[in-house]
């Protein structure tokens, strides 16, 4: 097992034969039983592979290079712009030609990509950086620690609009980068954070590494560092990338990537289904459709991807938590991951810690479908009868059968719920309380996607300031625990604090969260090497044909 004063002996190294030193010994003091001991990092992130594999392998090796990857996307919501994308498509597009500091792997936890070494002090509240040398962008400049800390500036600036300025609310503000040399960046935190470098990995998708001088025009450029660059970008059509010869990196298997932008789901299936596409996205009616076909596969990941209810917790009837724990026992979970969900998802417990996290408690007891409590907690919340209200929520993906679902179970205790369900546009509205119906309604359904660790849903969904806490959850005894698990430095400590913050949310129930999602893609049998990320990034450098 290599040791961190191995790492720190081959510092006097320079150029390509650091970076294969470090790349050598990467494995050895990242993977995930030593995580802790060496970074006190914490945390679990989906990626797949058509071959089961990480970045390592047999199966590389046997690739042959060459040829086209053909892939079917849904259309981007809005111009492509990494510092402002959230869409599937707009990441999948992006993480062509873009890349993070740190990139996630099953097996191995966090894997260096543009840093290879990063260290906290012993408050885990200053981390320190080392990046990779002779990396370059693709329009052939050097990328330096300059580079990096205004990539963070504009993501972390309330004037940019940033997406990920949520993510870094109570985490990282504007100032708090710094360039201690050419290759090595200084993140001053606004806390102390275990698990801060996950922050500035895909796990924020904004996060990828941009020239100090960009500018917003990265549909006319896609400037990025990552193995594939662009030939040609047509709005609303799609996308073309070619081998990036001057990658850093092991050159990429495909000569060529053709994306295509589709309106509906169904048509990309008929592509698929013609060999006219090698990659699109999964869907409930998409997989129904081709499963036990032997032409196609399934490719899945395990995720914590959620569709999260939200309870109003100052609002009657939501402000009585006897009220918010009947409606929850009246779901039957294991119905809607077998039912709804196909099987392709995990029981949830009504709180952010997704069973993939190791962090999470696994001793919390498990919440399960009881009538007869629910019954009896609204009697004695004085809704005997029961009472009605509107569960609001977005038209997208199984949602609105999800809602159906919850509708038919609390009826079953008297809870009779009327449906409200909006164009996506509609639901998020300015995505500011006061002026959203996510954030402003009684009872809503709004779906997250995957993180490689819980303190983003734990932080924004539920902190008393959080920005995306649309249960309005007040509560300063959760914030003092967040707070402790943020600063927790192992993997004991921080379990410790989780299992009270479950149980702190069980009790409370201001979220219902039944499940946790997979995360799919189906490809041609004809291609194998695909990966993806459970956050949406699409990764094709290492596909080849069979």
């Amino acid at each position: 097992m290599t040791k961190r004063s191995d790492i720190d002996a081959l510092r006097g190294l320079s150029g390509d034969l650091w970076n294969i030193a470090v790349d050598e010994h990467a494995s050895g003091f990242l993977k995930r039983r030593d995580l802790l001991k060496y970074a006190m990092l914490i945390g679990l992130t989906g990626f797949a592979t058509s071959q089961g594999l990480g970045f390592s392998g047999t199966a590389r090796a046997a690739a042959k290079p060459g040829g086209t990857v053909r892939v079917g996307l849904d259309q981007p919501t809005a111009a492509i712009d990494p510092i402002l994308v959230t869409d599937p498509a707009s990441i999948a597009l992006i993480s062509q030609v873009g890349e993070y500091l740190l990139l996630d792997d099953p097996r191995d936890g966090l894997l260096p990509r543009l840093a290879v070494s990063w260290e906290a002090d012993e408050t885990a509240q200053r981390w320190t950086f080392k990046l990779r040398q002779g990396v370059k962008f693709n329009d052939g400049r050097t990328v330096t620690a300059k580079d990096v800390v205004a990539s963070f500036e504009r993501l972390v600036d309330p004037k940019s609009g940033s997406s990920a300025l949520s993510a870094y609310k109570g985490i990282l503000s504007k100032g708090g980068i710094r360039q201690v040399d050419e290759q090595t960046v200084a993140f001053e935190l606004d806390a102390p954070n275990s698990n801060f470098p996950f922050y500035v990995s895909s796990d924020v998708v904004n996060a990828i590494i941009l020239p100090a001088d960009y500018g917003g025009d990265f549909e006319k450029t896609f400037i990025g560092t990552g193995p594939f660059k662009l030939e040609s970008f047509r709005p609303k059509q799609g996308a073309t990338f070619v081998r990036n010869p001057d990658y850093w990196g092991e050159q990429a298997l495909p000569d060529k990537i053709e994306i295509k932008f589709f309106d509906d789901s169904q048509a990309q299936l008929l592509a698929l289904q013609a060999g006219q596409l090698d990659v699109i996205p999964e869907t409930t009616r998409s997989s129904l459709a081709i499963e036990g076909n032997p032409a196609f596969r399934i490719i899945s990941v395990q995720a914590s991807s959620h569709d999260e209810v939200h309870l109003r917790t100052d609002q009657a009837p939501f402000t009585d938590k006897r009220v918010r724990r009947a409606l929850a026992l009246t779901i039957d979970r294991e119905a809607v991951v077998k039912g709804l969900l196909k099987g392709r998802a995990i029981v949830g417990n009504d709180t952010p810690f997704a069973p993939i996290f190791p962090s999470s408690d696994p001793s919390v007891p498990q919440r399960k479908q009881d009538l007869a409590e629910a019954k009896r907690l609204l009697g004695e919340a004085g809704f005997a009868n029961g009472f009605d209200v509107t569960l609001t929520t977005e038209r997208a993906y199984d949602i609105p059968d999800y809602a159906v679902l919850i509708q038919n179970f609390a009826k079953k205790a008297g809870i009779n719920i009327k449906l409200n369900v909006l164009p996506q546009d509609a639901y998020y509205g300015s995505a500011t309380f006061g002026s959203s119906p996510w954030l402003d309604s009684v009872l809503g359904i709004t779906d997250f996607g995957h993180r490689g660790t819980p303190d983003i849903f734990l932080n924004a969904t539920l902190k008393s300031s959080g920005t995306w806490n649309a249960a309005h959850f007040n509560n300063p005894a959760y914030d003092g625990l967040l707070l402790d698990y943020s600063k927790a430095r192992d993997l004991q400590a921080q379990r410790l604090v989780a299992g009270k913050i479950q149980n702190l949310l069980l009790d409370e129930t201001p979220l219902i969260i039944s499940y946790f999602s997979q995360y799919s893609r189906i490809t041609s049998a004809k291609i194998e090497g695909v990966r993806f990320t459970a956050i949406s990034h699409l990764l094709l450098d290492r596909a080849s044909f069979a």
